[in-house]
């Protein structure tokens, strides 16, 4: 299986994402733990309100009541101290005013005791000022002068509005840096730190496998020995590679080279390879696999058969088809498609083959051969129904959108190997449309190539607009009045009807469909009488 990263894993990250941010984010904010702060207590005096030896006027305050912050959250409460304002006097010092000090820095009022000022001059006015950081430590005071640094400034100076201004405005852009470079880098860093934990997850998913597959590689699905393999050149890029044609020794092989991370379709492909009895001529011709390169820079190499017509879709590009061309393309493609879904029983020698779904049917997936038959190719997205078992990791919408069922469109599949053969048959109509309407059987000029639902939805459809054309307005491709007046056409007509209906249990079966397009082959002029269809009953006719 390919190393898939679970939803689960991916939740755990997306909250260890956010737990991180979230963190680093009160972090920078200036936010903390919300611890109780412990409440101070100061000693409160005012010489002015007090005359005498009053004892009302040495009262003790609660400093959170004091400023008002008994309710607030202890964040936004700044640091409570004790102060003494004083001045000396003839007869000693003199208090003028005691209580509590509110101070925004760390270094000030570290004395957790008692009140002592450091200060050697005073204001002008022989006052002097001192706080301290502990509870009732304003209870008396101590005068120890020491140089001032210039860097200190005196609480009660004034400096002036500019002054303010200036700090105010650095604040402001201080802030708004911390606010928006610090939590963008470290979110940055988080996603890088969560992509290679993803990629080294991957990696080692990617490498916990051995290099050598179990039985996808038994015969008939043979790893090469790295034979001399030349690559000449890209003819075709597909969803999971480039295929190259490539000499080998004196033969030409096609090579279709898997990057790493497509390592699945690779190995699906060798699956499907390996079902026993499952050679066929009208399916691509595998020859083995390869690895080249080391790590995640390892190549995956599928080596089969070349064939230099292409697929049809590019042949039709550029070629016109006789009848007998169409009836050729169109009945050895439906025989592949037929043997892919049919079960067979065990041999002697084998044991028994189980019915395969394509699942990404197209014009692009089948192969011409120089005789012009085709051969389908492209099993990255097959899977098998052996019976009594599960069909495996199976997702619904799958495949090409041109090419969807309305039930695939609509999410609406029965996770069933019928279900799953009727969706290649409807793909098989289109296919059939596409062929048809390159054929110079009909009367008048022939159109110039188109996909199917080109008209409607252009070259690049989104799937809003298949569902919107094919599952709302039940539209499928315009069959042109001229191409039913030839007898082969209409009765190639009746059977693309049948095979892109709606109702997918309405749908022709592969088989068929091979008997149906083995009549082509009776239409072989102009003039071939018209041939009419009884339609059979639906339980022989659909799957």
């Amino acid at each position: 299986m390919a190393p898939v990263i679970s939803l689960d894993f991916i939740y755990r990250m997306c909250l260890f994402l956010w737990l991180s941010y979230s963190v680093l984010l009160r972090c920078v904010t200036g936010a903390s733990v919300n611890l109780p702060l412990s409440t101070v207590s100061c000693l409160e005096y005012d010489s002015q309100k007090c005359t005498g030896n009053d004892s009302n006027c040495n009262t003790i305050k609660d400093c959170d009541v004091e400023f008002g912050y008994a309710d607030l959250d202890p964040e936004e409460v700044e640091t409570h101290k004790c102060f003494i304002l004083w001045h000396n006097t003839s007869t000693g010092a003199e208090v003028i005013m005691k209580g509590c000090w509110q101070s925004g820095r760390s270094d000030d009022c570290v004395e957790d005791e008692r009140c002592v000022s450091h200060e050697a001059n005073s204001d002008g006015e022989n006052r002097y000022f001192c706080c301290c950081s502990g509870d009732l430590c304003n209870h008396e005071f101590i005068h120890d002068p020491k140089p001032k640094p210039l860097s200190t400034e005196h609480p009660f100076q004034d400096q002036g509005p500019n002054e303010d201004k200036k700090k105010n405005r650095s604040n402001v852009i201080l802030t708004t840096v911390l606010y928006t470079l610090v939590p963008i880098t470290a979110f940055t860093v988080i996603i890088i730190s969560v992509y290679w934990m993803c990629r080294r997850y991957r990696y080692s998913q990617l490498t916990s496998v051995p290099n050598s597959e179990p039985s996808p590689l038994s015969p008939p699905s043979p790893v090469l020995g790295h034979r001399p393999i030349q690559l000449l050149e890209i003819k075709a890029r597909g969803r999971f590679g480039a295929v190259w044609k490539a000499q080998m020794g004196h033969q030409q092989v096609a090579v279709k080279v898997f990057p790493l991370q497509d390592r699945q379709s690779w190995i699906t492909e060798q699956e499907i390879y390996s079902i026993p009895q499952l050679r066929h001529e009208n399916l691509l011709y595998f020859i083995g696999t390869e690895r080249h390169g080391e790590g995640m820079d390892q190549e995956l190499w599928l080596i089969t058969e070349y064939h230099p017509r292409g697929s049809l879709c590019d042949y039709l590009k550029g070629n016109l088809l006789s009848w007998n061309d169409l009836c050729k393309i169109s009945l050895s493609m439906a025989y592949g498609l037929a043997f892919l879904h049919e079960d067979l029983p065990a041999t002697t020698l084998c044991i028994a083959k189980p019915a395969v779904a394509h699942r990404d049917f197209k014009s692009k997936n089948v192969l011409l051969k120089n005789d012009l038959s085709a051969c389908v190719a492209d099993f990255g997205l097959a899977c098998k129904f052996e019976a009594g078992k599960s069909p495996g990791d199976t997702h619904g919408q799958v495949g090409t959108r041109r090419y969807m069922a309305p039930e695939v469109l609509e999410g609406a599949i029965q996770f069933q190997r019928d279900a799953f053969l009727r969706i290649d048959m409807y793909a098989c109509g289109l296919v059939l449309w596409e062929i048809a309407s390159r054929c110079t059987a009909q009367e008048g000029p022939v159109d110039e190539y188109m996909l199917p639902f080109e008209e409607e939805v252009g070259q690049a459809p989104t799937l809003e607009d298949m569902q919107e054309v094919v599952v709302v307005k039940r539209l499928r491709p315009v069959f042109r009045d001229s191409w039913l007046k030839h007898s082969g056409m209409q009765l190639l007509f009746e059977t693309i009807e049948e095979c892109w209906d709606h109702d997918s249990e309405a749908r022709l079966s592969a088989g068929c469909v091979e008997e149906r397009l083995s009549q082509l082959l009776r239409c072989n002029s102009y003039t071939a009488p018209l041939i009419s269809l009884t339609p059979s009953p639906p339980k022989e006719s659909s799957l």
